[in-house]
């Protein structure tokens, strides 16, 4: 199952350029999609996304006033990836603003719900090409410069981890629980998140799925997403503390 097939699925009728655009946002963002790469050509995206040509073409026209690709003419030309999308700080401070502990709780419920079921299917069916390729995921988090590029190498794993359990409905659920939580998980807003601890998780997993350890599995992944969970909550209640104060004052 590759990235392109969750990427570029067909949209539902109600959608157009504009979940065109969120959608290949969302890719670059979570590291499906990376700087330097080249989109399928505009035929093909438009019969993969299941709209016009023309509705494509206004995707992209927004994308690169965005400056986030650029359309090179030529024989080796077509649609490059420039640059990821900037963190949305305004509306990550929104959206833990307006979402309730009891809801950042039950996202984290179903991360859990979600992840240990990967892990146990992981253990069953991941090959040790996937599992080489999950360690070096896993390592290029602590290696990450800054915080849009650990947020983008921490649901690169997660998801790629959900590909080798090779569950299509599993990886879609990734995908979305990793675009609502993790830019937010990383930001400023979050303050100073230990990429070093949750490096060190990742490759825990790793090595419980190698050695088809799937009850550890399950409970390793299930303790880190429930750390990410708290960390969440923390950063709503401090968010919330300093509004408080600043209209006491």
């Amino acid at each position: 199952m590759s990235f392109q097939s969750q990427i570029y699925r067909s949209l539902p009728e109600l959608e157009r350029s504009d979940a065109i655009v969120n959608r290949i946002s969302k890719a670059i963002t979570l590291g499906m999609l990376r700087v330097g790469e080249r989109l399928p050509n505009e035929l093909e995206m438009s019969e993969m996304f299941g709209v016009a040509v023309a509705t494509l073409r206004d995707a992209l026209a927004v994308l690169r006033e965005h400056g986030i690709v650029e359309t090179r003419r030529g024989r080796n030309g077509g649609t490059f990836i420039l640059k990821q999308p900037q963190f949305q700080l305004e509306a990550m401070r929104a959206w833990l603003m307006s979402t309730s502990i009891a809801e950042i709780r039950d996202l984290g419920d179903e991360q859990s719900a979600v992840a240990a079921a990967t892990v146990r299917l992981a253990c069953d069916r991941a090959e040790s090409h996937e599992l080489e390729r999950l360690q070096d995921m896993a390592r290029a988090l602590v290696l990450a410069a800054d915080a849009q590029s650990k947020a983008r190498a921490d649901s690169r794993f997660h998801i790629e981890l959900a590909v080798t359990a090779q569950s299509t409905r599993l990886a879609n659920a990734e995908i979305r629980l990793q675009a609502e939580t993790v830019e937010v998980l990383w930001s400023p807003l979050a303050g100073n998140f230990d990429s070093e601890r949750a490096t060190a998780e990742h490759l825990a997993l790793v090595r419980a799925i190698a050695e088809n350890r799937s009850q550890q599995g399950q409970q390793l992944v299930i303790e880190h997403i429930r750390r990410n969970t708290h960390h969440l909550i923390d950063t709503k209640l401090a968010l919330s503390y300093s509004t408080e104060t600043k209209e006491t004052v």
